[in-house]
């Protein structure tokens, strides 16, 4: 089939879908992911066709003919977050419209652009399947993903749940209105779709595993949690030598990144992380991110990994399947995909939740007892954060209990194949596209 992966984002919501899309490709199947320009370079490198989504995830740009200046994703308040990622959706229906050629024959949609496919795969009369990498679907089991990861009891985790679906319509509303005039489909609500599509029952596959989530056992047949999929990269892949370098001049380092987070606050989190690192006297690796981390501010690029002492490194991307080994514990904001890197490679964390779903995979992560208590972004400007952090790296690198539960979630994480029953789930779909 010739497939359209959509995906948009930031790195942790759009690199899972190349480990996917090159399984596609490597059964035989003709893969396209569509995502942003930054991406390009790793859906090439997986052997899969780029094509562009608008829209700059690291910025959320005001409205058009706003006088209002840009700022990074990571300002402002809940309402500030929910207005400005409307303004990103929209943008990206159009772009999605485009990506989506005449022979497009299967749409696989993320969590950002379903309810966008969703018009797409109307228009075209064609087959979607949803693949999102958390749950969305309402539960008694726990509460929405974006609510903390606190229960509500079972009442109070369904109705908060079904909520959180009308909150994400919301969110779509100008953006369905939008693409449907678009494509010349009759006028429907983004509310309206969301429920034809639930009332037609179509398989969902989730991107991560039962170690972190028991799949609900109140979900409806056919939403199924297949397993992580894991970002693509070289099978003759290594880490640079800079790093190989430091690995092998002392006992395993603490990792220390914030991914898509905390743009603009590299200076303070930079200092924060050194004093801790010397404060529990490990080894550390800071990995600049968008947040730019630096152990050395005013040193080289924060991109090309070099040393402030001989203790702690300061590198650029490297994928979490090579680096992640080599630790002793890792520390991280916790996005869904960095959560599960971490216990793929059988390493404690130190959850450091910022927003979004990231409190509830920190939570996640503690009650499996492969964590420490998670610390709040937001406590990592207290007068005792250096002494918090420095703690719980401490209790990272030294509990036996937290490296011997990590290493039983990574076992258990090694006999899934997520990548494995998408490709089976498609090539069922291709077969009924056949008779």
């Amino acid at each position: 089939m010739k497939i359209l992966i959509a995906a948009a984002g930031s790195y942790g919501d759009v690199a899972p879908y190349t480990g996917v899309g090159a399984r596609l490709r490597d059964a035989g199947h003709e893969v396209a992911l569509a995502t942003h320009d930054a991406y390009a370079p790793l859906v090439s490198a997986a052997g899969l066709e780029f094509r562009p989504l608008p829209a700059d995830p690291r910025t959320a740009r005001p409205a058009a003919g706003s006088a209002e200046p840009e700022r990074p994703a990571s300002a402002g308040g809940n309402r500030d977050l929910m207005r400005r990622a409307a303004a990103f959706i929209r943008q990206l229906g159009g772009g999605l419209a485009e990506a989506a050629r005449e022979d497009t024959e299967l749409l696989l949609l993320s969590t950002t652009t379903a309810p966008l496919g969703r018009h797409l795969a109307e228009a075209r009369d064609i087959p979607c399947l949803d693949l999102p990498l958390v749950p969305s679907a309402p539960t008694g089991d726990f509460a929405p993903v974006i609510s903390g990861g606190r229960s509500l009891g079972r009442w109070g985790n369904r109705a908060a749940g079904r909520l959180s679906l009308r909150v994400i319509d919301r969110l779509y509303a100008d953006a369905t209105r939008d693409l449907r005039t678009r494509l010349d489909l009759p006028p429907a609500t983004a509310h309206a779709v969301r429920r034809r599509t639930e009332a037609a029952g179509p398989p969902v596959l989730h991107g991560f595993s039962e170690v972190l989530i028991p799949r609900p056992a109140d979900w409806r047949a056919g939403l199924d949690i297949v397993g992580n999929w894991w970002p693509w990269h070289s099978p003759d892949a290594q880490l640079p030598p800079a790093i190989r370098d430091f690995l092998a001049a002392g006992p395993p380092p603490v990792f220390i990144g914030f991914g898509s987070m905390a743009s603009g606050e590299g200076e303070r989190l930079s200092s924060l992380a050194v004093r801790a690192l010397r404060r529990a006297k490990v080894r550390g690796i800071l990995q600049s991110g968008w947040a730019n981390l630096s152990a050395d501010t005013t040193g080289p690029d924060p991109r090309t990994p070099h040393l402030l002492t001989p203790d702690i490194l300061t590198i650029g991307e490297v994928p979490h399947a090579l680096l992640y080994p080599h630790m002793s514990a890792v520390v991280h904001h916790c996005g869904a995909g960095t959560a599960a890197a971490g216990l793929r490679a059988g390493v404690p964390t130190v959850p450091l939740p910022v927003a979004a779903d990231q409190p509830f995979w920190a939570a996640r992560l503690a009650a499996l007892g492969a964590a420490t208590a998670p610390i709040p972004f937001k406590d990592l400007a207290a007068d005792n954060a250096v002494t918090r952090l420095a703690d719980a790296l401490t209790q990272a690198t030294t509990d036996p209990a937290l490296a011997e539960r990590a290493t039983h979630a990574a076992r258990r994480l090694a006999r899934e194949d997520g990548a494995g029953a998408v490709t089976k789930a498609v090539d069922r779909m291709a077969g009924r596209a056949l008779r």
